[in-house]
Protein backbone atom coordinates (compact mmCIF):
# COMPACT_ATOMS: atom_id res chain seq x y z
CA UNK A 1 0.00 0.00 0.00
CA UNK A 2 1.47 3.44 -0.96
CA UNK A 3 1.33 5.90 1.81
CA UNK A 4 2.42 8.79 0.24
CA UNK A 5 0.79 11.90 0.57
CA UNK A 6 1.13 13.09 -2.93
CA UNK A 7 0.86 11.37 -6.28
CA UNK A 8 4.31 10.85 -7.71
CA UNK A 9 4.98 11.16 -11.38
CA UNK A 10 7.66 11.29 -13.80
CA UNK A 11 8.08 15.12 -15.18
CA UNK A 12 10.39 16.78 -17.41
CA UNK A 13 12.40 18.49 -14.29
CA UNK A 14 15.65 18.69 -13.95
CA UNK A 15 17.80 19.69 -11.03
CA UNK A 16 21.23 20.28 -9.01
CA UNK A 17 22.28 22.06 -5.70
CA UNK A 18 22.23 25.70 -5.27
CA UNK A 19 25.61 27.10 -6.28
CA UNK A 20 27.40 24.15 -8.04
CA UNK A 21 27.14 25.45 -11.35
CA UNK A 22 29.80 22.77 -12.40
CA UNK A 23 27.44 19.93 -11.50
CA UNK A 24 25.34 18.59 -14.10
CA UNK A 25 21.75 19.16 -14.28
CA UNK A 26 20.24 15.63 -13.28
CA UNK A 27 16.35 14.61 -14.00
CA UNK A 28 14.72 13.99 -11.35
CA UNK A 29 12.46 10.98 -11.35
CA UNK A 30 9.35 10.41 -9.15
CA UNK A 31 8.40 14.11 -8.55
CA UNK A 32 5.13 15.35 -6.48
CA UNK A 33 4.05 18.64 -4.34
CA UNK A 34 5.70 16.59 -1.19
CA UNK A 35 9.47 15.56 -2.57
CA UNK A 36 11.23 14.25 -5.44
CA UNK A 37 13.63 11.77 -6.19
CA UNK A 38 17.14 12.56 -7.78
CA UNK A 39 20.50 10.69 -8.77
CA UNK A 40 23.42 12.12 -7.01
CA UNK A 41 27.59 10.77 -6.86
CA UNK A 42 28.63 12.99 -3.52
CA UNK A 43 26.09 10.98 -0.98
CA UNK A 44 24.23 13.28 1.58
CA UNK A 45 23.31 11.69 4.75
CA UNK A 46 19.65 11.52 6.04
CA UNK A 47 18.52 14.62 7.50
CA UNK A 48 20.73 16.92 5.85
CA UNK A 49 19.35 19.89 4.86
CA UNK A 50 20.00 20.87 1.19
CA UNK A 51 19.56 23.92 -1.16
CA UNK A 52 18.10 22.81 -4.79
CA UNK A 53 17.46 25.02 -8.29
CA UNK A 54 14.80 22.93 -9.93
CA UNK A 55 14.99 23.56 -13.79
CA UNK A 56 11.00 23.65 -15.06
CA UNK A 57 10.13 22.56 -19.05
CA UNK A 58 9.32 26.53 -19.60
CA UNK A 59 13.07 27.29 -19.35
CA UNK A 60 12.09 28.76 -15.76
CA UNK A 61 13.70 27.89 -12.84
CA UNK A 62 12.82 27.73 -8.79
CA UNK A 63 14.91 27.30 -5.78
CA UNK A 64 13.85 25.13 -2.82
CA UNK A 65 15.31 23.75 0.65
CA UNK A 66 14.75 20.05 1.29
CA UNK A 67 15.84 17.43 3.25
CA UNK A 68 17.53 13.68 2.72
CA UNK A 69 14.82 11.22 3.81
CA UNK A 70 16.89 8.02 2.66
CA UNK A 71 20.17 7.52 0.55
CA UNK A 72 20.50 4.12 -1.42
CA UNK A 73 23.93 3.11 -3.48
CA UNK A 74 23.01 2.47 -6.77
CA UNK A 75 25.31 -0.94 -8.47
CA UNK A 76 28.36 0.07 -10.78
CA UNK A 77 27.28 1.23 -14.57
CA UNK A 78 24.20 3.44 -12.92
CA UNK A 79 23.36 7.11 -13.62
CA UNK A 80 24.31 8.35 -10.39
CA UNK A 81 26.25 6.74 -6.83
CA UNK A 82 23.54 7.14 -5.10
CA UNK A 83 19.97 7.32 -5.56
CA UNK A 84 18.24 9.98 -3.08
CA UNK A 85 14.71 11.10 -1.89
CA UNK A 86 14.08 13.84 -0.30
CA UNK A 87 10.92 15.98 0.67
CA UNK A 88 10.32 19.55 0.43
CA UNK A 89 10.41 21.94 3.30
CA UNK A 90 10.72 25.37 2.17
CA UNK A 91 9.30 26.60 -1.35
CA UNK A 92 7.20 29.46 -1.94
CA UNK A 93 3.55 29.20 -2.74
CA UNK A 94 4.01 31.05 -6.29
CA UNK A 95 6.84 28.11 -7.07
CA UNK A 96 4.66 25.22 -5.70
CA UNK A 97 2.05 26.44 -8.10
CA UNK A 98 4.68 26.44 -10.97
CA UNK A 99 5.31 22.64 -10.37
CA UNK A 100 2.16 21.99 -9.75
CA UNK A 101 0.97 22.78 -13.67
CA UNK A 102 4.20 20.95 -14.72
CA UNK A 103 3.05 17.52 -12.39
CA UNK A 104 -0.78 17.32 -14.06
Amino acid sequence: MDRREFPRVNAPVFCRPVGKPLFKRRQATDISLGGIRIFADEAPAAGDRLELELFLPDSSELVCTVEVVWVDDLPEGSPARHDVGVKFLRITPTDRQRLSSVLK
